[in-house]
């Protein structure tokens, strides 16, 4: 009811996009979907305030509700139930439908309304729905699926649903795989007209719309035709002019193939007679008087036809193989002698040399079935000549031919001398091949040197020693293509060395390399031999390198020393014309003296005494003259049964000292200055020393020092703890002596033995031998108030503050003053 209100209402239409107040637009879409699948329907860009959906279905007016949504939400009416699964799709006026079905198809339209609190403005989205059905698997039927070649036949193809338009395409597929379209179209049926046997294969259709295509299975059609006129294959065969021929005792092979379906049935004729059923014919050792006419009957039972073919077929026997063609050098090397032939065979074989040949040469043949021709150098042509020679005969259907060429060798004539294992003979050898026929070569040297002619390589064989250096040694070269001769030379000469340096030098432990060449390529050749400077021969070892080649040689000396490897090497090259020495002198030095090192702290590292850390400085550092250190340690042992005494002299002490052997440890980095040795024994006694080293020059040992204990760490707190435990002790005594002070009538005994007796026992009269010694020595102090007369006299106690000539206090309770004194020292 609002919407037709607001309908009502709005006056003004516009076809722009952006709406403008008051205004109603109108837009049309058309949407496509499947059956079963899942559709949306557009309703605006942005949510409105309110909308509506309505459905009209194709053919009716009627427009009925499916959703709306008047600001409360949407609400999802009965009619939606028929159209699919209705959905509204969050924040917006879109609707999807899932699981579409036919019924679905038709007009939906959207009412949006926008704006309501201030100028509605209005939507009207009508969406044109159509659903389309997939089709189904297509049915394929054929009239005849045997029909006779030249016969008609249709093909249908059925579906159970689709919607059109529906497009047919027709395929086949042949017996070798191929697939083709014969037909297309948008009818389900295709009449084929005067099939033949091209037609025979699978058939299939396609069926497709707009939503998929469907194919069909496949039906096998087969094309009944035939018999074809037969075709006879003869193997081997020979065509003549009166059929096939064949060789005598070969096994000959007739086959029989005429194109039918059904496949045709054959039998074999011969001169009229059955002789075989079969396609195929074998006659193993085929003689003479297998020679007559041969058919074959093809039949096809199916269609009760039949075609025949027949041939003839004659045995020859041709001469084995084909013609023999050869040729070989005549009259010394200055003619060619061309021999052709080719024997056997029914009727006999015919050869003979082109015709220019039989023009220019000379027949030399004896008649029959050999042709021979002589031809001279000067009829030959340039650097290469072929000579062809033809043969023909009644079994053949081509003639055959042979041919042989006459070529000179592709290079020149190659000379070479070289030694035999045993060092006793020079052999030169002469060679020129490559050619045909074979060339003619021979030496001639000074002297009586010289080999009769051979073929292709000659070889002279000279004594050690007897060879004429300085004056060639010649071979000569003759080949029947080429009217003069062919030279090579040889020259012997003795070697001759050279070197780049006579004299090298280099510190101990380089690897220094000695080189010996010589001046030429010698003839002959002989190797290169290396001496060393003791006059040995050299051979690969891990003191000498040897890397040689036939015009040089290098040695190579590893890990030089100045005692072992200076001095004189030979190097020394021999041929059978003479030989040469090369003197070279190896000067191997030594590297400087290093400087001095002195050995600054010797220590052991904590008090396990295992490990002992050097430090030492140099001389010059300054001046980096070496390349590392070897730091030395050993042991020292007191020899057993003897003490050792403070009245022995050094001299004593160093000779019940054994010394051990120093043990070493290289450092090969020169910058170190402190090295720990470590795995010692605790108890023993060692001493330490450094001795710096230039590569392989060693310098000076420093004085050996006997490492020193380490410091401790834990003086200051055993100085401490003494100090805290004497003041400790002091005050406790203060403390006791105070309170037995001021108890002493508790303890009067502990009183008297520290501080003394008291007054009144100091009077006793009491008398001891000893005190009168003691008085009579020392001279007591007589007491005040007493008798004069003699007798006894009684010792009496002094305090420790009287003075020497002050008298003590009289009276029964005199005073008693003590004085501690307390003296503390440390240990």
């Amino acid at each position: 009811m609002l919407a037709q209100l607001l309908g009502l209402l709005v006056l003004l239409y516009s076809a722009n996009s952006q709406p403008l107040n008051g205004e109603v637009v109108y837009k049309e879409t058309t949407v496509h979907g499947v059956v079963g699948k899942t559709v949306i329907l557009e309703c605006g860009s942005t949510l409105p305030d309110m909308y509506l959906w309505g459905f009209t279905k194709p053919g009716n007016d009627t427009l009925g509700s499916v959703v709306y949504d008047l600001g409360q939400g949407p609400k999802i009416q009965k009619l939606a139930q028929m159209l699919g699964q209705v959905t509204v799709i969050l924040r917006s006026a879109d609707v999807s439908i899932d699981r579409l079905p036919v019924a679905a198809q038709g007009l939906y339209t959207c009412q949006a309304f926008y704006n309501m609190d201030t100028t509605p403005v209005v939507y009207y989205y009508y969406v044109r729905l159509t659903v389309r059905v997939p089709v189904t698997k297509p049915r394929l039927l054929v009239s005849d699926d045997s029909p006779v070649e030249g016969s008609t036949i249709w093909l249908q193809c059925n579906l159970d649903n689709g919607t059109g338009p529906i497009q047919y395409v027709w395929q086949q597929e042949n017996r070798h795989g191929n697939m083709s379209t014969f037909a297309q179209g948008n009818t389900s049926v295709v009449n084929v007209t005067e099939v033949n046997r091209n037609h025979t294969g699978w058939y299939r259709c396609l069926a497709s719309n707009a939503v998929n295509s469907e194919r069909s299975d496949q039906i096998w059609v087969d094309i009944i035709f035939g018999p074809d006129i037969p075709q006879i294959d003869v193997t081997p065969f020979t065509v003549t002019e009166r059929g096939y021929s064949a060789l005598e005792r070969e096994t000959v092979s007739l086959q029989c193939q005429a194109k039918s379906n059904p496949p045709s049935q054959y039998v074999w004729l011969y001169n009229n007679s059955q002789l075989y059923t079969g396609p195929q014919l074998t006659i193993t050792k085929v003689l003479r008087l297998h020679t007559g006419d041969y058919a074959c009957l093809a039949q096809n039972t199916y269609l009760n036809t039949r075609s025949k073919k027949t041939i003839s077929l004659t045995v020859y026997y041709p001469p084995d193989g084909s013609p023999s063609c050869s040729m070989e050098p005549a009259v010394n090397h200055t003619s060619l002698r061309l021999r052709c032939y080719w024997t056997g065979g029914f009727p006999s074989a015919n050869v003979q040399w082109d015709e220019h040949l039989r023009r220019a040469g000379e027949d030399k043949g004896d008649g029959g079935n050999d042709s021979d021709i002589l031809l001279p150098s000067e009829d030959l042509a340039g650097n290469s000549s072929l000579f062809t020679c033809t043969g023909s005969h009644l079994a053949l259907n081509q003639t055959v031919e042979c041919s042989t060429q006459a070529y000179l060798p592709a290079s020149e004539p190659v000379c070479f001398a070289y030694m035999m294992t045993n060092n006793q003979d020079l052999l030169l050898t002469c060679s020129w091949d490559g050619g045909s026929p074979n060339a003619l070569v021979w030496w001639e040297g000074p002297g009586d040197h010289g080999t009769p002619k051979e073929e292709n390589t000659n070889i002279l064989n000279i004594r050690y020693g007897t060879a004429r250096s300085g004056r060639p040694y010649v071979c000569h070269a003759k080949h029947p293509l080429l009217g003069q001769t062919k030279t090579c030379r040889l020259t012997l000469e003795a070697p001759v060395l050279l070197t780049q340096r006579r004299v090298v030098s280099a510190y101990e432990g380089a690897d220094v390399q000695l080189s010996c060449n010589l001046r030429a390529n010698y003839l002959p050749t002989s190797q290169i031999m290396w001496f060393n400077n003791h006059g040995l021969d050299i051979r690969d070892t891990s003191k000498y390198m040897l890397l040689r080649t036939s015009a040089w040689a290098n040695l190579t000396v590893r890990d030089t020393d100045e005692t072992q490897d200076s001095g004189e090497y030979r190097c020394t090259s021999r041929n059978a014309v003479g030989g040469a020495d090369l003197n070279i002198t190896l000067v191997v030095k030594k590297h400087p003296m290093p400087p001095n090192a002195t050995l600054i702290r010797v220590m052991y590292i904590g008090r396990l005494r295992n490990e002992v850390e050097l430090e030492w400085k140099m001389e010059d550092d300054a001046q980096q003259g070496w390349t590392g250190f070897v730091v030395q340690h050993r042991g020292l042992n007191e020899r057993p049964g003897r003490r050792a005494s403070n009245n022995d002299s050094m001299e004593e002490r160093e000779e019940r000292i054994t010394t051990a052997v120093w043990y070493h440890n290289v450092i090969q980095d020169p910058d170190v200055r402190i090295h720990t040795v470590g795995r010692l024994t605790p108890t023993a006694k060692y001493q330490f020393r450094v001795m710096p080293f230039n590569h392989r020059t060693t310098g000076h040992p420093s004085a050996a020092k006997t490492p020193a204990e380490p410091r401790s760490n834990n003086y200051p707190a055993v100085i401490g703890a003494a100090i805290g435990g004497m003041l400790f002790a002091a005050i406790l005594t203060v403390l006791l002596l105070m309170y037995i002070f001021r108890n002493r009538n508790n303890t009067p005994r502990l009183h008297d033995m520290l501080f003394g007796l008291r007054h009144s026992q100091s009077r006793e009269n009491i008398n001891f031998p000893e005190d009168e010694i003691a008085n009579g020595m020392e001279g007591g102090i007589p007491e005040l108030g007493s008798s004069t007369n003699p007798g006894p006299r009684i010792p009496r106690a002094a305090s420790p503050l009287a003075t020497a000539g002050q008298a003590p206090p009289t009276g029964e309770n005199e005073p008693v003053n003590v004085t501690i004194t307390v003296q503390a020292t440390g240990s």
